[in-house]
């Protein structure tokens, strides 16, 4: 068959040029140097962290930091002038916990504009790069769970997750005919440093209740992503995957 590959080659990213946004976090880190296992050249992005985005691109082989506020069109526009980019991982995103009786305005706004201004800024522009250079450039957005099953405290967060599921499935459709494929990951509960500390009650009651039985670790989430970039998606576009030990599974009364 013309389109057939090689077993051995399907997540081979060699030569793929891959922009992680959010790369300085647990998760993006995990993605950036799962992703970097497997041949691409990784575009550590950053909003406020240096030393973890530094930390990272020097275990990535002293990879490209980029400094953004992602939700910024000027911003943006620079990322894209200044380096080449083949695929986009859209992981940049905050996550506050505030009751929605007490939510302002501006605490609402300001996580759209985190979470899913600059996922539509990035998606925009990378298209718009790809189609005048003809570039068939791949993109994964990081949802969540919560984007379908709401979480007390999240209602802004759980909001902009939604929003990001569909608007995957909206460029996929725009974009499909320019062969540049959109997919969205959505995790469930992912382990880190001190959460079973901070958060005892809820860990547990994560465990007891996934099929799996267990958090989920950055690596299970970098694989998925790795899957959706790869040439082993390539006639897979619109999705949504959900990576979540088999929580979404369960009953909901």
């Amino acid at each position: 068959m013309p389109d057939s590959h090689p077993v051995q080659s399907l997540l081979d990213l060699s030569g793929r040029n891959v922009l992680v946004t959010g790369a300085s976090g647990n998760l993006g880190q995990g993605i950036a140097m799962r992703l970097r296992e497997a041949g691409a050249s990784i575009v550590v992005h950053y909003r406020n962290d240096v030393a973890s985005a530094r930390w990272l691109a020097h275990q990535l082989g002293d990879a490209p930091i980029v400094a953004a506020d992602l939700s910024d069109e000027s911003a943006v526009d620079a990322v894209f002038e200044k380096h080449r980019i083949d695929d986009v991982v859209n992981n940049a995103a905050t996550q506050p916990v505030l009751p929605l009786k007490d939510m302002t305005l501006d605490e609402w706004r300001a996580i759209h504009a985190s979470n899913l201004d600059s996922a539509f800024l990035v998606t925009q522009r990378a298209a718009a790069r790809w189609r005048a250079d003809g570039v068939r450039g791949a993109i994964v957005n990081i949802a969540s769970i919560e984007g379908s099953d709401p979480a007390e405290g999240h209602a802004h967060y759980a909001t902009t997750k939604a929003g990001l599921i569909m608007f995957t499935r909206a460029a996929a459709l725009e974009y499909g005919r320019d062969g540049i494929r959109i997919n969205a990951v959505s995790p469930g509960l992912i382990d880190r440093d001190g959460l079973e500390t901070e958060w005892p009650d809820g860990v547990g009651r994560w465990r007891d209740k996934a099929p799996l039985g267990r958090l989920g670790t950055p690596n299970d989430v970098a694989d998925a992503v790795l899957f959706l970039l790869s040439s082993a998606a390539r006639w897979i576009t619109g999705a949504n995957l959900v990576v979540d030990g088999g929580m979404s599974s369960q009953n909901r009364y």
